[in-house]
């Protein structure tokens, strides 16, 4: 297969739609220039990117690779379902039993106490249905109120960053960065162990990836735990900061979630947590815990509906095709682009 010259066409193609993102980071570089003012800078590190990078596997084998697959680069909102991981980690160990359990309950005084924060569920912060209020890690979540993606349902009719009058939770859904870092925040109450950590141990080496990545927070984002200064970690790279991981090693975690939560005869994640995982929000059926599901082919028309994705901004795409057992990551292909590439690869290796 590694010579089908289909499958050197699709490879081409990715590497001729080139992310226009410039290799060099710097201030003007991300997604964060696009905010309002206050919220229009950097809150942590970013740095220079490498080319467009890819790697594929089919029933665990590699069967190609190209760019720099070894290169740990940064991951965007990828970094979203490698939270949703981390919460499956907490219900498997009995932290998390009930998903729709107010988040209080377990973690008082981090501001899920009072009024409609109250209400908020585990199932909310991962649905990204939870319309929590506040300010987390130095950003107020009205920085990402009337965020629209394209695939959504609900008629946005507001301007980014407006105070869009809030909806009871569970009722509206609204892709919104801030309130992901309040979940990574309530994961850290939960299990109060730093998440990079528990992420290496629960995740990274059962999958068998390298010691070459990184999950770094904002440069103010220290908390108190247990008389521990401990960073809070960001699900993305919206402000900076973020994951930092190679294709090779994504390959890895998408190999674990194609098999079901297995590498090998170890059971990393439960196969039910991951099936919940996919599991499509009725508000936005495009969306399940924090993994964008391809229901209808609504996201990806050249792919089968069974197709689950992990991406963020740049683009960095982590694409599960279950039917095929293929895992492919492609990494700084301009979004608009992605389709035709996933269908490139459908029609070399399907």
């Amino acid at each position: 297969m590694k010579s089908d010259p289909r499958l050197a066409d699709a490879i081409r193609f990715a590497e001729e739609h080139e992310s226009t993102w410039s290799r060099e980071a710097g201030s003007e570089w991300g997604i964060h220039r696009f905010d309002p003012p206050p919220w229009n800078r950097l809150l942590g590190p970013v740095h220079d990117r490498g080319p467009a990078s890819g790697t594929i596997l089919v029933d665990g084998e590699t069967i190609t690779s190209w760019g720099e697959p070894d290169r740990a680069d940064l991951t965007f909102s990828v970094a979203k379902t490698y939270l949703a991981l981390l919460a499956g980690v907490a219900h498997d160990r009995g932290l998390l039993p009930d998903v729709n359990e107010p988040v209080g309950a377990r973690v008082p005084g981090i501001g899920f106490d009072r009024g409609r924060n109250g209400d908020v569920t585990w199932h909310h912060l991962l649905q990204q249905t939870s319309e929590w209020e506040g300010e987390c890690l130095g950003l107020s979540e009205q920085a990402d109120r009337y965020r629209t993606v394209q695939f959504q349902q609900n008629v946005v009719t507001g301007k980014k960053g407006e105070a869009r009058p809030l909806q009871a939770p569970g009722t509206y859904w609204e892709y919104n960065d801030v309130r992901i870092n309040q979940l990574s925040l309530a994961l850290l109450h939960l299990f109060r162990e730093p998440l990079p950590e528990v992420f290496r141990e629960a995740i990274m080496r059962p999958v068998g990836a390298s010691g070459n990545w990184w999950w770094t927070g904002y440069d103010d984002a220290w908390v108190d735990l247990d008389g521990r200064r401990v960073k809070s970690v960001p699900g993305g790279t919206h402000w900076g900061g973020g994951v930092s991981i190679s294709a090779h090693d994504q390959a890895k975690i998408g190999q674990m979630l194609l098999d079901d939560g297995r590498v090998g005869s170890r059971q990393v994640l439960s196969a039910g947590w991951l099936q919940r995982m996919r599991l499509p929000c009725a508000l936005a059926p495009f969306y399940g815990y924090l993994v964008w599901l391809n229901t209808d082919r609504r996201v990806f028309p050249s792919v089968p509906a069974s197709s689950y994705f992990a991406f963020g901004a740049g683009s960095s795409f982590t694409w599960v095709e279950p039917e095929r057992r293929m895992v492919v990551i492609v990494r700084w292909i301009e979004a608009d682009f992605a389709d035709a590439f996933f269908g490139k690869v459908i029609e070399a290796l399907g």
